[in-house]
């Protein structure tokens, strides 16, 4: 394989649902994709999109170095069903030197056991995506949610009816909500206006982006707290 100059190369270990996803996904960009898993099925399915795609044990090191593994920036090791051999691969992708290991896991257990063999990045798509579900479910004036880490987001809602009238220095949304205003919008979709005037009024239907911490301002949300 020759890679485009400057291009990253990114490998696909194991292409269940979430593996064929990522591998498709990644090749609309300017990434090569080597795309592997122990089912032909699989791999034909995604052979048109990636870079390479091969049919073979992702738990073989001899097969995972021949096949270019050891060329990668970046291993996704997408199976989330069998922890030995998402333990296996990982150890041979540190071996091979692959910079950056990415692993899907699918309990906390599986989570903790592949952070401990080295895996930088552990993802769990069954959970975050209920997490996502559930989120959405109550929220009320909150529009979106941007996670930065399990404490603090950045979210962007609809200004509760309550602070209709009354300043940013008025309703000190730090101290009650642990609330930072980076913004607002007169409109959603239009330009982000990160110049507030904290004597200003805030007026009906602006939209306000701030960081928070996710457990106080979202809980908040969520019991209909800003409803009234």
């Amino acid at each position: 394989m020759k890679p485009k100059l400057n291009t990253r190369i990114i490998g696909v270990l194991g292409l269940g649902v979430f593996g064929r996803t990522v591998a498709k996904e990644l090749s609309k960009y300017d990434v090569d994709v080597i795309a592997i898993d122990n089912r032909q099925a699989n791999v034909q399915d995604v052979a048109d999109y990636v870079t390479k795609a091969a049919v073979g044990d992702i738990t073989d090191y001899d097969f995972l170095k021949n096949i270019g593994v050891k060329e990668c920036d970046i291993v996704i090791i997408a199976t989330g069903t069998n922890l030995e051999s998402s333990v296996l691969a990982a150890m041979h992708c540190k071996k091979l030197g692959v910079p950056r290991i990415v692993g899907k896991a699918r309990s906390l257990t599986f989570e903790e056991v592949l952070y401990e063999v080295g895996v930088h990045v552990v993802v769990s798509p069954e959970r975050d995506s209920g997490v996502r579900l559930a989120s959405k479910i109550l929220r009320n004036k909150i529009d979106e949610v941007l996670r930065l880490d399990d404490d603090t987001s950045i979210v962007e809602f609809t200004a509760p009816d309550a602070w209709v009238g009354k300043t940013v220095l008025e309703l000190d949304l730090r101290r009650k909500y642990e609330l930072n205003l980076i913004g607002m919008r007169e409109e959603k979709g239009e330009k982000l206006n990160s110049s507030i005037a904290i004597n200003h009024p805030i007026e009906a239907n602006t939209i306000l982006v701030a960081m928070a911490n996710s457990h106080v301002f979202e809980k908040y949300d969520y019991l209909g707290y800003f409803n009234d």
